[in-house]
């Protein structure tokens, strides 16, 4: 069980890094975390499409190494990950607990609603890729890939 658990927990973190930032198209990411159905269904396109990258990615790996994965555990874990993934992907749930976790500043750090924003030489708002909010984003999403993995392995 250990070594499937391993084995899924990559497949998994993969197919995460994969649909999350490959997969997902440039609409999706723009809108999935906006007011109304225009937000939901992107949202929903996005955890669809990753949820099938996941998938995709963990078939080949238990195919290739035989192992043992029970359809229940399967559909728990992808499911319980997809839900988790679109619960943070609508970005207000996730400021939320930020906020409720007292991270409220670190959520907005290395945007311009932070008090201490990078600036360029000429004091205009540095762009880059790291922000707070895509970091607690990140570590949510990982902490429910190992869910997901226990449940795939162990049940």
């Amino acid at each position: 069980m250990t070594a499937t658990f391993a084995a899924v927990f990559i497949a998994l973190y993969v197919g995460h890094t994969v649909g999350d930032h490959w997969v997902q198209t440039h609409h999706q990411a723009c809108t999935k975390g906006g007011p109304g159905w225009a937000g939901r269904l992107a949202c929903g396109r996005h955890v669809a499409t990753l949820t099938l990258t996941k998938t995709a990615l963990l078939v080949l790996v238990v195919l290739v190494l035989g192992l043992e994965v029970g359809l229940t555990g399967l559909v728990l874990g992808l499911g319980v990950d997809a839900i988790s993934h679109y619960w943070a992907d609508r970005r207000s749930t996730l400021a939320r607990l930020a906020t409720a976790c007292r991270k409220a500043d670190y959520y907005v750090l290395g945007t311009p609603d932070h008090p201490k924003h990078p600036v360029t030489a000429t004091g205009a708002p540095a762009v880059h890729v790291g922000t707070g909010a895509f970091h607690l984003d990140q570590s949510w999403h990982m902490l429910w890939l190992l869910v997901a993995a226990l449940l795939i392995a162990a049940v």
